[in-house]
């Protein structure tokens, strides 16, 4: 998913508020229906083990865009389904790996998931190979929409090294923006990436935070809860978001222990709370966990 700490969340906050507001007092919101009312039962699933009669109780899924169950049962049974889509990083296994390295714009490896590599996303042929080959290929193989993934990572590189990376920023919310310009009826969902939401969130469909309350100590390899700091920053952007786009819907995910059923019914009463369609699972998301009853 999105692949980034608290830490690095805490360290834009400034620049969303700032951008939020600003968004905020020129936007011209989209006329029409509301968010949609009453949250969503949804999953992230990234494997293909599942037969499809265990998906019933959502009604939207995120699944990874080579290794998924069949597609067609689970559109004949009203699903509607978002393809997985890493544009802050390419990972080896993906088939067009060679050709983006041989173009010379990966950068670090990701230390959190190695075999992950940074993408240069101001660089005009990853945008042509996102917006002219992946985007269409999932279209193609049935998926009702794109979850845009790993968009966390240009301003964060940015920020790192601002005259090395500069402009990565804006080169992530115009990636996002130029899909919606060649593609103005499919589902998008953004992961994260609050930075550019202020500039994102009215050409998408949905927002999703990652690790809001509940997230991935990835030194520790066990669940923990976000400051409330952080917690509360990630609550307000996603508002904020919904207030630049009233038809936004909002989602989170956060990670836990299914064992603790009571801390699993506790997460999902809060971001329900929150307005969120919650989702709670293990950080590797390739088994379906079910919400304790």
């Amino acid at each position: 998913m999105a692949r980034v700490t608290g830490r690095e969340v805490a360290i834009g906050r400034r620049s969303v508020i700032r951008a939020m507001a600003a968004g905020l007092a020129g936007a011209a919101l989209p006329s029409g229906r509301e968010a949609a009312a009453g949250p969503l039962r949804w999953a992230v699933y990234y494997s293909d083990k599942e037969p499809p009669r265990a998906f019933s109780p959502y009604s939207l899924l995120v699944l990874d865009s080579r290794y998924h169950p069949p597609l067609q049962p689970l559109k004949d049974r009203g699903k509607t389904l978002l393809g997985y889509i890493s544009l802050g990083e390419v990972e080896q296994h993906r088939p067009w790996f060679e050709r983006v390295k041989g173009w010379g714009i990966l950068a670090d490896e990701n230390p959190n998931w190695p075999g992950s590599f940074y993408v240069d996303v101001r660089d005009r042929r990853w945008v042509k190979l996102v917006i002219e080959e992946l985007v269409p290929a999932l279209l193609h193989d049935g998926f009702n929409g794109i979850f845009l993934d790993t968009l966390d990572n240009p301003p964060h590189l940015e920020r790192t090294d601002p005259v090395r990376w500069a402009g990565m920023t804006e080169g992530a919310w115009r990636l996002v923006r130029g899909i919606r310009a060649n593609w103005p009826h499919i589902r998008i969902m953004q992961n994260r990436a609050y930075e550019i939401l202020p500039q994102t969130a009215t050409a998408i469909s949905d927002a999703l935070g990652e690790s809001v309350y509940a997230g991935w100590d990835f030194a520790e390899k066990k669940p923990h809860i976000q400051s409330e700091e952080d917690y509360r920053f990630q609550v307000e952007a996603l508002k904020a978001a919904q207030g630049l786009n009233p038809r936004l819907n909002l989602f989170s995910l956060d990670y836990w222990d299914p064992a603790d059923a009571e801390g699993m019914r506790a997460i999902y009463a809060r971001q329900r709370a929150n307005g969120f369609s919650p989702y709670v699972a293990t950080v590797e998301l390739d088994r379906l966990v079910p919400e304790p009853s």
